[in-house]
C-alpha cells in the first residue's frame, strides 16, 4: 500500500487578514482567514496551518481570535505558528484551539526550546518550522523572520538536529519557491527526507496539482498549499484526486 499523504491548507495571517505574498514579500490582503479555513474544511482538507506573518517583528503571536473561531467550527488538526518563544506561549495557543505549534525563530536562537515543548506537550505538538534558501555552494541555509535573516545553520543539518531534540514534524518551506507557483523544491525535500525519520511537511511553490505529486515523490509526508487554494486555481478535491491518480493514498 502506498504512503498516505496529508493535504494542508496554509493560511498566512497579518493582523486580522489572510494575506499572500511572493517569497514572503508584497503581502496582498485576501479576506477573513476563518472564512477560508471553514471553506477548506468543508471541502475536505486534512489540516489547517495558521502562520502569523508579523509575529516575530512584534514579538508576539496574534492568532488568538481566529484560532478560537476556527477551533469552534473546524474539527481537524490545527497548527499555529509565529512569535512563539516559550513553553507558556505554546500553552496559550493550545488553550485557544491549536493542536500543534510551529516554531522557527525561537528554536534557532534557543534550540533547547524544542525539547522543552516536546517534553511539556509531546513531540506530536512540536513542529520545527524551517525556512530554507539555497546557498551559492548548492546547499540550503535556514532563515528566520520570513526569510529575511540568516541563521548561519545548514537547513538539512538543522532538521536532523531538530528531530534529535524532540521535534515531531518538520515544516519545510522553500523561500526561493514560495508564492511563485512554479513548483516545489524537490531537491530540498529529498535532502531533508534522507536525514530525518519524522514527517516532513513541504511548503512553498505549488502552482499545479501535479506539484503535490512531485513533492510526495521526493519524500514529503504532507503538502501545505496556499495560493492554489486561495486564488481558486484548484479545490481540495482536485488536489486529492491528483494525488490518487499519482498512486498516493489520501483521506476521503
Amino acid at each position: 500500500m502506498s504512503r498516505k499523504l496529508r493535504v494542508i491548507a496554509r493560511l498566512d495571517v497579518k493582523d486580522e487578514n489572510l494575506v499572500k505574498g511572493v517569497q514572503f514579500e508584497g503581502l496582498r490582503k485576501l479576506g477573513d482567514p476563518h472564512g477560508f479555513a471553514l471553506r477548506y474544511y468543508e471541502e475536505g482538507i486534512d489540516e489547517i496551518l495558521y502562520l502569523d506573518t508579523v509575529a516575530s517583528l512584534y514579538g508576539r503571536n496574534n492568532l488568538g481570535d481566529v484560532l478560537c473561531r476556527t477551533a469552534s467550527d473546524v474539527f481537524i488538526p490545527i497548527t499555529a505558528g509565529g512569535g512563539l518563544r516559550s513553553v507558556d506561549d505554546v500553552r496559550t495557543i493550545l488553550r485557544m484551539g491549536a493542536d500543534k505549534a510551529a516554531i522557527n525563530t525561537a528554536a534557532l536562537k534557543e534550540p533547547r526550546l524544542i525539547t522543552q515543548v516536546a517534553q511539556a506537550f509531546g513531540s506530536q505538538c512540536m513542529v520545527l518550522s524551517i525556512q530554507a534558501k539555497r546557498t551559492a555552494s548548492g546547499g540550503w541555509e535556514a532563515y528566520y523572520d520570513n526569510g529575511r535573516e540568516h541563521s548561519g545553520r545548514d537547513a538539512v543539518e538543522w532538521a536532523a538536529e531538530g528531530e534529535a531534540r524532540g521535534a515531531g514534524e518538520i515544516l519545510l518551506t522553500s523561500v526561493d519557491c514560495e508564492g511563485l507557483r512554479r513548483g516545489m523544491d524537490s531537491e530540498l525535500i529529498r535532502a531533508v527526507r534522507e536525514r530525518v525519520s519524522i514527517p516532513v511537511i513541504a511548503a512553498g511553490g505549488a502552482g499545479r496539482c501535479e506539484d503535490l505529486c512531485a513533492a510526495a515523490q521526493a519524500g514529503a509526508d504532507a503538502v501545505a498549499v496556499g495560493s492554489l487554494l486561495h486564488y481558486e486555481k484548484a479545490h481540495v478535491a482536485d488536489l486529492k484526486q491528483a494525488l490518487r491518480d499519482g498512486g498516493w493514498e489520501v483521506r476521503k
